[in-house]
Order: structure tokens, then sequence, then C-alpha cells
């Protein structure tokens, strides 16, 4: 019967993430711009349009990141967006 190899060394990899642990500390902000807003929801659609109006999705990759009903019919989202268009 033939042996079944182990698992390769993991040497190489934990030298890289390592690596880039040191390069990226935890602590770095993300490329990303995010704001985070609280409205009432004709309000939350009107702000959400703007920043589709002002950064496309196509060159900032504009997106609602994420939303949340609140008491009072309130929505609380956060839009982010791509500080520059290339």
């Amino acid at each position: 019967m033939m042996k079944i190899p182990g698992p390769p060394p993991l040497d190489g990899l934990r030298r890289r993430i390592s690596r880039h642990r040191e390069e990226n500390p935890a602590g770095r902000k993300s490329e990303f711009v995010r704001e985070t807003f609280c409205l009432s929801r004709p309000e939350a659609r009107a702000k959400a349009r703007e920043w589709f109006d002002a950064f496309p999705k196509a060159a900032y990759w504009t997106e609602v990141e994420s939303w949340r009903l609140v008491e009072g019919d309130r929505i609380e989202f956060t839009m982010r967006r791509l500080p520059s268009a290339d």
C-alpha cells in the first residue's frame, strides 16, 4: 500500500503572515471612506442618492455597507466609498 503524505510544512506561510502583520498593523485604517447616518426613511434615501450621485459606484465602489431599522422608523446606515477614483 502507498503511504499517504502528511500536510506540507507551513513555515513559509507563517513567515508571510508574520511579515504582513508587521507591515500592516491592526490599527491601520481601511482603504475606504465610511460615514454613518441615522435618518428618517425619506431622508435616508435622499442621502444615499446624494452619495451615489457625487461618487458614482463604477468609479468609487460606492455602496450602502450596512443598514438597520431603529426605533421611530429611522434607518441607521453606513455608506462606503473609495477616497478617490483612479
